[in-house]
């Protein structure tokens, strides 16, 4: 059997790989190793858990043993499609360069890129990165990658997913032909193919297990249920989560519990945290001091279910995760392979629950035909008739309020509102106005024009065409003045008054000039 003493690596890290507590290199290890210290390229290739990171790591470090870093020229250059990643990449370069004096800087989102450039203007041997952020400091001319010996591509097909693949040609045109470049991932993708195709020159291909499988120590199951309603689905979900979760009982003693999207992730993690579960949501909205505050938590057991998207399925070495459940079947095959690649790592046992519903098949049918397998099935355990109505998604139940209100009956409405509002249905031409007593105001002397002088107005002609009682208008239009007057002192149109008289016609609002008459000279 082969150990890390006889992969001639530097004496430097072999002391540290033994303070570690590894003396048997995992078969990537032992067969990419050799290869990357000759100098040649490495196509690897190998599900998640197998220990890639020491991989790369270990050689890269015996590499630059020798030489010296110069300011805003790091020596090498390792790229991960996320944060928690690359730190867990950094995290490996500390464990196994603590004897030597290599210097590394981490530039990933959420940091202050003033901390970031001090580090670069020092000059690093390392340097580890997203691509978006190391772009960042490339184009603001902070950096330099013509001095980069090795370069190392972890996570390619994530790469691919994110849609970071023109980022990673630009960077790698950047980088000098001379390079070494390593080239890790769980799948090989066409587009992947074609870009170690461009890249790598003549690498060594290692292969440990076929593509998109899975760990024989993962123990899968697969509970299908039938919602008793479509709106109910993402409830009934979840009482079946925390039955599943309540049936393996002190065997779990921890989960990562997976779902498609960010915005289930928070629903999730207030459900579960309701329920009494020790639950806290983990997702790329979230800020980096918060995601590695409850990564470091889940790590050290402070918690116990890490709710994630799938910025957690990839690459994070916390190897003692006993459950995995995929809340949602996931819409990527492949993603199935790494989500449940988060348990039964470096030899351990585990287990991955996949809950679905009817409207999952066609990933099921894509799964299964990735593993070339169907997977186990499971009975799923009976729903809690009474369930819990108030952990139902709260947007319904905001809109069944809304429509409650609009559908309030007018007589529900009291008796005084009712009064003074006034009614509109009614067809205010057809109405009569109710006698008008007397008013006490001077009448204006309209003087009688003969009907070849006199000229009406317009509303006149309108409603008497030829002539008529135009004195009789005129003493109604000064009624409706008088009234106008009476209800201003009342305060207003309609109020306090003793009658139920009502405004109808053009009301208050005929102006009045037109209906004063005039002479001609």
């Amino acid at each position: 059997m082969i150990k890390f003493a006889d992969l001639k690596l530097d004496p430097k890290v072999l002391k540290a790989v033994v303070e570690a507590g590894y003396e048997t290199p995992t078969p990537i290890q032992e067969q990419a190793i050799p290869h990357a210290l000759e100098g040649r390229d490495v196509l690897g290739i190998a599900q998640t858990g197998t220990g890639k990171t020491a991989s790369f790591t270990l050689p890269l470090i015996t590499r630059l043993a020798r030489g010296r870093a110069r300011a805003r020229m790091p020596r090498s250059l390792v790229l991960a499609p996320t944060r928690e990643l690359a730190a867990q990449v950094a995290e490996n370069f500390d464990i196994y360069a603590k004897y030597t004096k290599l210097t590394k800087a981490l530039l990933i989102g959420g940091v202050s890129f003033g901390e970031q450039d001090k580090l670069i203007d020092r000059g690093v041997d390392v340097l580890i990165a997203t691509p978006g952020r190391l772009l960042d400091h490339f184009e603001r001319g902070k950096l330099l990658l013509t001095g980069v010996e090795v370069m190392v591509v972890d996570e390619a097909d994530r790469m691919l997913d994110m849609g970071f693949i023109p980022d990673i040609e630009r960077i790698f045109n950047l980088t000098p032909f001379t390079r070494q470049t390593f080239f890790y991932s769980a799948t090989m993708a066409p587009e992947i193919e074609r870009i170690t195709n461009m890249f790598l020159s003549n690498p060594a291909r290692v292969e440990v297990a076929r593509q998109a499988t899975t760990s024989e120590t993962i123990e899968q199951t697969l509970y299908e249920f039938k919602p008793s309603r479509k709106d109910r689905t993402f409830a009934e979900k979840r009482d079946v989560l925390r039955r599943l979760i309540l049936s393996e009982g002190d065997a779990c003693t921890n989960a990562i519990i997976f779902c498609n999207r960010k915005v289930d992730v928070d629903v999730l993690a207030k459900s579960l945290k309701q329920h009494g579960f020790d639950a806290a949501p983990i997702h790329g909205d979230l800020d980096q001091s918060v995601r590695t505050r409850t990564l470091d938590g889940f790590r050290d057991g402070t918690l116990k279910y890490l709710i994630a998207s799938d910025v957690a399925a990839r690459g994070l070495d916390i190897p003692a995760v006993s459950h995995v459940f995929n809340f949602d079947v996931p819409s990527h095959a492949e993603d199935y392979v790494h989500r449940i690649g988060r348990t039964g790592r470096a030899g351990r046992k585990g287990k991955a629950f996949t809950i679905a519903s009817p409207s999952d098949d066609k990933y099921l049918a894509a799964i299964e035909h990735m593993l070339q397998r169907p997977l186990p099935r499971g009975e799923a355990p009976t729903l809690d008739p009474q369930l819990d109505s108030g952990d139902e998604a709260q947007r319904p139940a905001r809109s069944r309020t809304v429509r409650s209100r609009r559908t309030e009956k007018p007589a529900d409405k009291p008796a005084e509102m009712a009064a003074e509002s006034p009614v509109k249905s009614e067809a205010p031409a057809k109405a009569k106005p109710e006698p008008k007593p007397e008013s006490t105001v001077a009448q204006p002397v309209v003087a009688e024009a003969a009907p070849s002088e006199a000229v009406d107005s317009a509303p006149a002609r309108r409603h008497e065409p030829r002539g008529g009682k135009r004195d009789e208008m005129v003493e109604n239009h000064d009624d409706r003045r008088d009234d106008r007057r009476d209800n201003r002192r009342d305060g207003g149109r309609g109020r306090n008054r003793d009658d139920n008289s009502q405004v109808v016609g053009m009301g208050d609002h005929v102006p009045d000039f037109l209906l004063r008459a005039f002479k001609t000279l």
